[in-house]
C-alpha cells in the first residue's frame, strides 16, 4: 500500500483537508467558531477542509496550535503547498481543478483554459521577452494541463465572457488567432462551453477595471478570483463574491448572445484567415 509520502499535491490538500474536519469536530468548533479563532471567515475554513485552498504555512501554525494537532499541519502543509503555476495563481488553478461551475471574464485575453499551445506560447514569450525556450515551455504545459478540464464531456460547467478586444488584438499573429478562434467555436458548437462577446459598443460595463472568475463547488463555497499582473486575489466573504458576481451577470446581460457570439467569433476567424492568405 502506498504511503501518504507518495500523494500527489492535490491529493495531499484532500487529506489534510479531511484531518482538518475530523480535528475541528473533535474540538467541538464549527466552521465559524474555529474561523473566528483564526481570524479568517467560515468560509475560508471550509475551503481549506474541501481541499480547494491550500493551508499557508502561518496558517498551519495556527491550526496547530488552536486544534492541538501537535505540528499535523505544519508537517503536511509544504508538500500540499506544490504547485507547477505560478504563485499568485496556485489556489486558484487547485479551486479550479474541482470547481462544478466557472464563470469568466476575460478582457484582453483569451482564457487560460481556451488557449491553444501557440497563442499560449505568443503570451509567455510577451511577458517574458528574453526567457529560455525551456522557461516558456514550463509556463506554457502547466497552462495547457489545465485545459484538460474540458475532456469530461459536461463538468465543469464553463460559461466565458470575453471582450471584443480580445478577438481583435492579434496574439502571435493571424494564423495563431484564427485557430485559437475555430477552438473557441467549435467548443461552443459541441456544447461543451458557453461564450458571449461583450462588443465594443456596449460601451461602460461593471468590470471595467479588469478579468475576473467565479467558482463554484459541490461542498464549498463559492470563490471569486482578480487577477493582475503578477498578482492574484482569491476571495471567499460571501458579501464579495456576491458582489463579483452581480458584475459577471450584467456583463452577460450586456453581451451578445451565445448564438450572435459564436457568429462573430467564427467572422473574425474567417477575416484572420484571409489575413494569412493574402498578406
Amino acid at each position: 500500500m502506498t504511503g501518504p509520502k507518495d500523494l500527489d499535491p492535490a491529493s495531499r490538500r484532500i487529506m489534510v483537508g479531511e484531518e482538518l474536519r475530523h480535528a475541528r469536530e473533535r474540538a467541538g468548533l464549527t466552521q465559524q467558531t474555529l474561523g473566528e479563532l483564526l481570524f479568517v471567515s467560515g468560509s475560508y475554513v471550509g475551503q481549506m477542509e474541501a481541499g480547494t485552498r491550500r493551508v499557508l504555512p502561518d496558517m498551519a501554525e495556527r491550526l496547530d496550535e488552536a486544534l492541538g494537532t501537535a505540528g499535523f499541519f505544519v508537517r503536511h502543509g509544504v508538500k500540499a503547498n506544490e504547485s507547477k503555476h505560478p504563485e499568485h495563481f496556485a489556489e486558484a488553478a487547485e479551486a479550479e481543478a474541482v470547481a462544478t461551475a466557472i464563470r469568466e471574464y476575460t478582457t484582453l485575453l483569451i482564457p487560460g483554459l481556451l488557449q491553444t499551445k501557440v497563442y499560449a506560447e505568443a503570451v509567455c514569450r510577451a511577458y517574458q521577452p528574453t526567457a529560455t525556450v525551456e522557461a516558456i515551455n514550463a509556463l506554457v504545459a502547466p497552462r495547457l494541463e489545465r485545459a484538460h478540464l474540458l475532456d469530461d464531456p459536461t463538468n465543469p460547467l464553463l460559461w466565458a465572457v470575453l471582450d471584443e478586444a480580445a478577438l481583435r488584438r492579434q496574439v502571435g499573429g493571424s494564423a495563431v488567432m484564427a485557430e485559437v478562434l475555430h477552438h473557441i467555436a467549435d467548443l461552443a458548437r459541441k456544447h461543451r462551453i458557453i461564450v458571449q462577446v461583450l462588443p465594443y459598443d456596449a460601451g461602460a460595463h461593471a468590470s471595467m477595471g479588469g478579468s475576473l472568475k467565479l467558482m463554484e463547488f459541490d461542498d464549498a463555497p463559492p470563490l471569486a478570483f482578480i487577477e493582475g499582473p503578477g498578482m492574484g486575489w482569491l476571495l471567499d466573504d460571501p458579501a464579495t463574491v456576491a458582489r463579483h458576481a452581480l458584475s459577471f451577470n450584467l456583463l452577460q446581460a450586456a453581451a451578445l448572445s451565445p448564438k450572435e457570439s459564436l457568429a462573430l467569433v467564427e467572422s473574425v476567424a474567417q477575416d484572420y484567415e484571409h489575413e494569412e492568405e493574402h498578406p
